[in-house]
């Protein structure tokens, strides 16, 4: 396959890129924000009372309240005492990979992204619209562990615009993941699928669910090479040669489909979702597809 060479963005760039791509979502940005002034729970949604800042509701008091809890101006309107309530936020933890592996360096066309940016931006702008709605976001690493507010995506922007790393493809480590937590896996994933096997099963151990992203480019899956061709990993490890490359195109798609099918199995028996993104395809709609993924209750 061809290599496309491609430049990490610089973290201001990507920031601004990723703040674009979330602001052309204005209804999931308000629903965002609206998240972000109630209750910021895991599931995004149920409200519980306990310690917080938020009011929730008034409820009469009863036998064991203290007297510092009674809202007195309140009660002095009724012929009972009430209770201020307020509402438990116990914002979420979302932990993001994305693969920095030299086989995510592949581009089929010198206009489109490659997979690493196009991961990369996703990453960040997911990053964008949880932390906006009050979650806290970070990394499988303890290089950026997951925090809230807005100095936290420039530290986000900084750690996934690190220079690419060395090996041929890339393995999600999950061993940093807080439990009970959620977490994103983007990567191309045509690597040792044992490694995402292994991964999976510590996160599911923890009670951590969540989505492993495949990118890919479209010629990764339509095979379009014919005659004689040079096949050769980014990082020059692995090289084969054909005379006849077209004779390879159902053999290599068969093995895709398998690969596919054996990613969906594993997200299925650990209660994670599995999804396809193509870099020809528009990122808003995967974005879109991801913050939804990420706050329903599954």
């Amino acid at each position: 396959m061809s290599e496309a060479g491609h430049l990490s963005a610089r973290p201001a760039g990507l920031r601004r890129n990723a703040e674009a791509l979330a602001a052309a979502l204005p209804p999931l940005l308000a629903e965002a924000r609206h998240m972000a002034a109630t209750v910021q729970l895991g599931d995004h949604g149920r409200r519980l009372s306990g310690m917080g800042d938020e009011f929730w509701q008034y409820r009469a008091a009863y036998a064991g309240d203290e007297a510092r809890a009674i809202d007195w101006r309140r009660s002095g309107r009724a012929d009972v005492q009430f209770v201020r309530e307020k509402e438990w936020q116990a914002a979420q933890s979302v932990h993001l990979w994305v693969d920095d592996a030299q086989s995510m360096e592949y581009s089929g066309d010198t206009g489109r992204q490659s997979k690493a940016d196009r991961a990369r931006l996703l990453a960040l702008a997911l990053g964008v619209l949880l932390i906006r709605a009050g979650e806290r976001v970070g990394l499988t690493s303890a290089i950026a562990p997951p925090r809230s507010g807005e100095v936290q995506l420039l530290r986000l922007a900084h750690a996934l615009t690190r220079a690419a790393g060395s090996a041929d493809f890339g393995a999600p480590d999950a061993r940093a993941i807080l439990a009970g937590s959620r977490a994103v896996f983007l990567s191309d994933f045509m690597g040792a699928p044992d490694a995402v096997e292994t991964a999976l099963g510590r996160a599911a151990d923890k009670g951590v669910k969540g989505v492993l992203v495949q990118v890919l480019d479209p010629t990764e899956e339509s095979f379009p090479f014919d005659g004689r061709t040079i096949f050769e990993s980014i990082a020059g490890t692995i090289r084969h040669e054909t005379r006849k490359a077209g004779d390879l195109r159902a053999r290599y798609q068969a093995r895709l489909a398998e690969r596919k099918d054996r990613l969906s199995s594993l997200a299925r028996q650990t209660g994670w979702l599995f999804v396809t993104h193509h870099t020809d395809d528009p990122a808003q709609s995967a974005l879109l597809w991801l913050y939804n993924a990420m706050r329903a209750d599954r």
